[in-house]
């Protein structure tokens, strides 16, 4: 995270609950539903991964250790189900906020970290009581290929705001429904997003 993005965080939403392990991480795992068989497969795989290590928040740029934690946050309008995206410079994808999630920190407060050094979104609130919604285990883009074990949560925001982004990380912010991502191309996305939206229809 950037000093800006620190700071940010820390006069907006004050930290969090600091200090979890691998265990409190399976607990969140184990609770995250299931719609398809490719997300019983996922959580399947990640609950493996996290019995057998302690070593969970990437310690080290690109990608130390592998796996690693990362935090997705969907900003949602529930009444519309229109989503927020990003275009994320360096992916060249449209995609959630998200980041990694730092040593001891609770993916929630991930979440909520990310969309105030991202986004700027003042005291965030995230959706489905602060749980995560949805988990990929995803093998990443780029030169430095690795496995991202990424929790997804949903953040509360109404449809059309369009916040202040950091133009350092992202060139573009703009709310899509789940039929105009469906009717994109989908290389232009995160592959497990279409799943995601699918699942929280209706």
């Amino acid at each position: 995270m950037s000093g800006v993005g620190r700071e940010r965080f820390e006069q907006r939403w004050g930290g969090g609950v600091v200090g979890i392990g691998a265990a409190d991480v399976a607990r969140l795992v184990g609770a995250v539903d299931v719609p398809d068989a490719l997300a019983v497969r996922h959580r399947e795989q990640a609950l493996e991964w996290l019995s057998g290590t302690e070593d969970v928040f990437r310690r080290e740029k690109p990608a130390t250790p592998a796996p690693h934690l990362v935090s997705y946050v969907v900003p949602t309008d529930p009444s519309t189900g229109r989503v927020l995206l990003v275009r994320h410079r360096r992916a060249g994808l449209w995609l959630p906020p998200g980041g990694h999630v730092e040593p001891g920190e609770h993916p929630a407060d991930a979440a909520r970290r990310e969309v105030v050094e991202e986004l700027a979104v003042g005291r965030p609130r995230l959706l489905d009581d602060g749980r995560p919604r949805f988990l990929t285990w995803n093998l990443t883009v780029g030169p430095d290929e690795h496995v991202d074990v990424s929790l997804w949560f949903r953040l509360d925001l109404a449809d059309g705001t369009v916040p202040a982004w950091d133009a350092a990380e992202i060139s573009a912010a703009r709310w899509w429904s789940a039929e105009q991502v469906r009717a994109a191309p989908a290389e232009g996305f995160d592959r497990h997003l279409p799943r995601f939206l699918a699942s929280v229809e209706g």
